[in-house]
């Protein structure tokens, strides 16, 4: 497995919409996050090194969970960084 192979695409739906800034119904905490569907064989610390890379920014946190449509990982980036710029950069938006 390459670095190039580990992010796949960003997963969007309207909750992970909503945790790019934290939705007026959401604690503020719960923002400033993407979702990627990733290699199943990535572990946090890779998923956390490219996307460090690849999006020139510092990365909090990683949670991942595996499902029927593949593994996907729950980026919460550093203060100071804004998911919501990184989101309009790939094309979220």
């Amino acid at each position: 497995m390459n670095k190039d192979s580990i992010l796949i695409h960003p997963y969007v739906t309207e909750k992970a919409m909503n945790h790019l800034s934290g939705s007026p119904v959401q604690d503020h905490r719960d923002g400033n996050r993407l979702e990627f569907i990733v290699h199943r064989d990535a572990d946090k610390a890779q998923i956390k090194e490219v996307f460090e890379e690849r999006f020139e920014v510092k990365v909090e946190k990683v949670w991942t969970r595996i499902e029927k449509n593949g593994k996907h990982a729950i980026i919460k980036l550093a203060e100071g960084y804004s998911a919501e710029e990184v989101g309009s950069r790939i094309g979220v938006f």
